[in-house]
């Protein structure tokens, strides 16, 4: 795998392109998930706190209008599906990968934080969808054809930063005072490398004579 690839190297798809549709659904990951937790987090007691509180607690039983990020967990859920069977450009692990993502939104929808205590199924299904998409860049950064598209440097840059996040994340669930913060950041932006690697993977395509 040339690590000298750089931005302006075309790259072939072998008829395999991201299609429109994918795009957009990877466009909506990080937009769907912020805005229902943004929402849903102005809708709480005053002793709710962002910074410290999951979102897992704003879909819990115990939440006021939990439907809020149920609704967006769900929808993330189905975005995830829909991105990963429109990117026929990405290899079939890289595509597992935004399926698992994808199931594990719909577990943490599916089986709520309880009241008191919690759910090992929730836990569960939150630890399959952090890892997942924390090792997603990783993942896709196999494919010589991201490397390509969207550059190697940049690739790299955001697998370590990927995992350096949930790494921080994994360090403040032990009694860390800003889990919530963490939560939010790490989500935040590792949803966003799909529609990254999507939009780069479709533009080399379209400027790609290879297979035409």
């Amino acid at each position: 795998m040339p690590l000298a690839t750089t931005l302006d190297t075309p790259v072939a798809t072998t008829g395999r392109p991201v299609a429109w549709w994918a795009l957009a659904s990877s466009a909506l990951l990080p937009t769907m998930l912020i805005t229902a937790w943004v929402i849903a987090g102005a809708r709480q007691a005053a002793t709710y706190s962002p910074m410290r509180q999951t979102v897992s607690v704003l879909s819990g039983d115990a939440a006021t209008d939990r439907w809020i990020v149920t609704g967006g967990l769900y929808a993330v859920g189905v975005a995830y599906f829909v991105t990963a069977l429109g990117s026929r450009a990405l290899a079939p692990a890289t595509r597992t990968g935004l399926v698992l993502a994808g199931l594990a939104a719909i577990g943490v929808a599916s089986f709520p934080q309880p009241v008191h205590g919690t759910s090992q199924v929730h836990v569960a299904c939150t630890a399959l969808g952090a890892v997942t998409i924390a090792v997603w860049p990783a993942l896709a950064a196999r494919q010589e054809s991201v490397l390509s598209a969207v550059g190697t440097r940049r690739t790299v840059a955001a697998s370590l930063v990927s995992i350096a996040l949930f790494m921080w994340m994994a360090f403040e669930t032990r009694n860390g005072p800003v889990l919530g913060l963490a939560e939010r950041t790490s989500s935040a932006l590792q949803s966003c490398w799909p529609f990254v690697v999507a939009l780069a993977l479709r533009r080399a395509y379209q400027t790609s004579p290879v297979d035409r």
